[in-house]
């Protein structure tokens, strides 16, 4: 067989085979993305883990308040001394929650009211939008609320609550959190400034403010954790700790506010404002 003879055999064989389908831009892109959301999951879990590994040595779930409970069986909640004798708080279908969080019945309600009032005290000039009815991927939602089951103290179940809104001006958008803690849920410093830089774990520059016969504590220029720009702090007489806090910038993906909401004394009132106070 001479060179051209198996040229002409070698394009009869490919001519013969049957060729593969067309790629599909669309398939392509859906395997890419979810590879990268399987990426994603895979390093957020690895991360946990380290985490959860560094404290406890073994594998378990991390609490938000530092709690470590072993998964598998049932979902249990602690008492004040850390034990997890009893399920979690009953809802209002007469079953445990499936964990922490509220997702029905009053303690929900308290959290969505919340969200509600913040939204009411945001100032003239500023605008809070809601979230359309499908965000792109990644993007931070606009608004959200939570009611969170802490502890049993004295037989009494302790919730906390949290929202964060959205604030917008021009161009640029931030946000305004606020943060509840019933009496009893943690273990929080009285002084001003020690209970505000407790907020998130964060530190900074704290000047005390007088409201009224109130002792405010606020933090008005963060330390090297920038994720908020200032917040107040104030532990009502009966136990209730309240946190209020605001930042220029809501995520990445937007510009920031030119200037925050609110001043630093009306940030102090905030805190001591009796919508927040839940007990």
């Amino acid at each position: 067989m001479n060179e051209d003879e198996l040229r002409a055999r070698l394009r009869g064989e490919m001519a013969s085979l049957t060729p593969p389908p067309p790629l599909s831009t669309a398939a392509t892109l859906g395997v890419a993305r979810r590879a990268n959301v399987r990426h994603r999951a895979v390093w957020a879990s690895v991360g946990t883990a380290a985490v959860v590994l560094a404290v406890t040595g073994f594998a378990a779930v991390a609490t938000p308040d530092g709690r470590v409970y072993q998964p598998g069986g049932p979902p249990v909640a602690p008492d004040a001394s850390g034990d997890t004798a009893k399920p979690w708080p009953t809802g209002p279908d007469g079953r445990p929650q499936e964990d922490r969080t509220a997702r029905a019945g009053t303690k929900y309600d308290e959290g969505a009211k919340l969200l509600r009032d913040v939204v009411a005290i945001v100032p003239t000039g500023y605008s809070t939008p809601d979230d359309p009815p499908n965000p792109p991927d990644g993007q931070l939602t606009l608004r959200t609320h939570q009611a969170q089951f802490e502890a049993t103290v004295d037989g009494v179940d302790r919730w906390s609550y949290s929202t964060s809104v959205a604030v917008a001006q021009g161009e640029g958008t931030g946000r305004v959190i606020v943060e509840v803690h019933e009496a009893g849920t943690h273990e929080l410093p009285t002084e001003p400034c020690a209970l505000a830089q407790t907020f998130w774990g964060m530190e900074g520059e704290c000047q005390v403010e007088t409201v009224g016969t109130a002792q405010v504590g606020v933090v008005v220029r963060p330390g090297r954790d920038d994720r908020l720009d200032q917040w107040s702090a104030y532990r009502h007489p009966d136990g209730v700790v309240v946190y209020v806090a605001q930042g220029k910038k809501l995520d990445e993906l937007r510009p920031e506010l030119t200037k925050l909401p609110f001043s630093v004394p009306q940030l102090a009132a905030l805190a001591i404002d009796e919508r927040f106070h839940l007990k």
